[in-house]
């Protein structure tokens, strides 16, 4: 069942008898009219814009027909009052709550919603202040969700809680012909003490990482020269080439003294000379 229908049903009541009092009344309204007719007419004419819906009260009660507008609606002298109601979407900023979370810590949050009047008569009717009473009930469901959520929770699952919010505001102000379309967190301030503490765990974090990766790329790197010594060691002439081209590298940054290393190998062959 949807908004429009919902409001439907809740304009399906009985008018109800004006009674006696009611019927002199409206015929000194209707004689009123009469007598100072053209003006009674220009006073009696009201108009509502696009956005906007006019509840009617005869004698107290709601006239039968649901909200008038938009456009030109006839009010009779004396009986009858209206309310102009606005339809379009409004919006609420909830100031910052401090929560405290399901895991003990305190934060503050901020949200804005947005909402709608779908029906003017149950908007009129139902409740005092529909305005005042949505953003009342708004802070106070912030409170209650992110109440029962972990601060990692409220930190990263922003869509999650804000569909959660709408979906519980929709349903408390149904009967006061408000429908609450959309719901954001705006902002999440955590304590002084606990942000540093969590710069400090996310530092530790990626210093772990970092050593974790150094140490991978070294490991990888001696088993590359392992396999690179295991094949150079089979031929004694690759190893003078490497020594060459070590030579060459050095000699071409032009360094005035050269270290050349000297293989173990031949010391070792003139030792036992």
């Amino acid at each position: 069942m949807d908004s429009n229908d919902r409001g439907k049903e809740g304009r399906q009541e009985p008018e109800g008898e004006l009674g006696c009092c009611g019927c002199v009344l409206m015929g000194v309204s209707i004689f009123i009219l009469i007598i100072f007719f053209p003006f009674s007419l220009i006073c009696s004419l009201k108009i509502v814009q696009e956005y906007e819906r006019a509840v009617i009260f005869r004698l107290g009660r709601v006239l039968s027909g649901g909200a008038k507008g938009p456009g030109l609606f006839f009010l009779m002298p004396c009986v009858d009052t209206f309310r102009c109601v606005d339809m379009r979407t409004f919006s609420y900023d909830i100031p910052p709550q401090e929560i405290l979370s399901r895991d003990s810590v305190t934060v503050s949050v901020d949200a804005v919603i947005y909402a709608r009047i779908f029906d003017a008569v149950i908007s009129i009717c139902n409740v005092e202040n529909v305005h005042s009473s949505t953003r009342l009930l708004a802070a106070t469901t912030l409170r209650n969700v992110l109440g029962t959520k972990q601060l990692s929770e409220i930190l990263t699952d922003r869509e999650i809680i804000a569909q959660q919010m709408q979906t519980i505001l929709d349903h408390a102000t149904d009967p006061w012909g408000v429908k609450v379309e959309r719901v954001e967190v705006k902002d999440v301030r955590l304590p002084v003490q606990m942000q540093r503490a969590m710069a400090a765990e996310a530092e530790a974090t990626r210093d772990a990482r970092a050593k974790v990766i150094l140490a991978d790329g070294e490991m990888k790197a001696s088993r590359s020269l392992k396999e690179a010594a295991d094949i150079m060691s089979q031929s004694p002439c690759a190893m003078q080439i490497r020594y060459l081209q070590t030579l060459n590298s050095i000699a071409a940054e032009k360094n005035s003294t050269i270290i050349f290393p000297l293989p173990i190998d031949l010391l070792s062959g003139l030792m036992k000379k």
